[in-house]
């Protein structure tokens, strides 16, 4: 089982070494780790590397390798055209090629979320730890499964309720005309065949995400008070998408400042700036992320017996925290982010019949 790390705040420089010293004190424990960095020169600078675009070792038990947008993206073409050919009969975008498309705002997350997929399925790694952005952006690229999950299920079952899903379920004459498009019985099927096998993609990230063993963040600031607000946004921000957060790292020269008030219950672990290179000192002072993680607080909880869905949200107060009821599930907005609560059976379409914010916890009651 593979654990995928990452760390969030403001900071780049020191969280990008921070992330440096994590996966070389990981590999040095005798883990197989792959550390995954965005097209920027910090990553390669900050080791002394050149780097690409494929894993590279540095170390023993240590790869190393840069997400390039526009790479990924010509990769995956070729996918889409496998797809293209599965399902359509006459595939029309065969002539474009992978090598001339431009990167769009917001691909580069989705892309590399699919390359962390990928190296995650190869079973080649026991770690993998993603140098990303650290901000919101990069918790949205880690949300993309369930968003989307949300957006299948919703207009799904929107499409098939409207009067053109009936028509087209229904239609004699347009059975055929779709029969000779598609390479399956979309009717028949009500478009099951290439939906089940989209949820079930999404699924199986969205558990991920879920799991401490499999997907962990930690915290990284400074005591400077801004940048400790922003951090505890980032933390409530983070548990809207269902990540769990470990502990706090926080960088500081002397050492002195506590933080445990503004961060608790999380762990902290103070460390040193240390000079480019020098990563022993810092490697010492990293906390065990796997346990850690294990024992952070569950962003969200279940509880059908009680009939209650808590979720814990630091970082906000009880202004910044809306709760709405509109379909089938429970939508929870704190901070930049949505969330959409799929309820299990015993609680789907049942109406709230209380909600209260007690100790950083939005509790609902059914």
């Amino acid at each position: 089982m593979t654990l995928i790390l990452t760390f969030l705040g403001k900071g780049g420089i020191a969280r990008t070494k921070i992330a440096i010293a994590a996966a070389k004190l990981l590999a040095s424990q005798g883990k197989r780790v792959l550390l995954a960095g965005l097209a920027e020169p910090a990553l390669p600078i900050l080791l002394d590397t050149t780097l690409t675009s494929d894993p590279q070792e540095i170390a023993p038990n240590l790869q190393v390798v840069q997400f390039k947008a526009s790479v990924l993206l010509q990769r995956q073409w070729e996918e889409v055209k496998k797809l293209e050919a599965q399902y359509l009969r006459t595939p029309i975008i065969k002539e474009v090629y992978g090598e001339e498309l431009v990167v769009l705002p917001g691909m580069d997350n989705a892309l590399a979320l699919n390359a962390i997929r990928e190296y995650d399925a190869s079973g080649k790694y026991d770690v993998i730890v993603y140098d990303g952005t650290g901000d919101a952006s990069a918790l949205r690229m880690l949300g993309l499964p369930e968003s989307l999950s949300w957006y299948v299920r919703r207009f799904k079952q929107l499409f098939v309720n409207s009067d053109l899903g009936k028509t087209i379920a229904e239609s004699p004459l347009i059975q055929p005309l779709i029969s000779t498009l598609f390479n399956f019985n979309w009717t028949a099927d009500n478009f099951a065949q290439p939906t089940n096998q989209v949820n079930n993609f999404l699924e199986k990230g969205k558990a991920a995400v879920a799991n401490p063993q499999r997907v962990a963040a930690f915290l990284v600031t400074t005591p400077e008070p801004i940048e400790v607000a922003s951090t505890r946004y980032l933390w409530g921000s983070a548990q809207q998408i269902g990540v769990t957060v470990g502990g706090v790292i926080v960088v500081s020269s002397d050492g002195s400042h506590n933080l445990t008030e503004e961060f608790s219950p999380l762990p902290i672990s103070v460390v040193s700036d240390v000079p480019t290179g020098e990563w022993r000192s810092l490697m010492d002072a990293l906390p065990d992320f796997a346990q850690q993680a294990l024992k952070a607080p569950k962003p969200i909880e279940i509880d059908t017996h009680n009939r209650q869905v808590r979720l814990f949200l630091p970082g906000f107060d009880k202004k910044q925290v809306k709760l709405t009821q509109y379909g089938p599930e429970v939508t929870v907005e704190a901070g930049d982010q949505r969330r959409n609560i799929d309820l299990p059976p015993s609680l789907s379409g049942k109406p709230i019949t209380g909600a209260k914010f007690q100790n950083s916890y939005l509790i609902i009651s059914f």
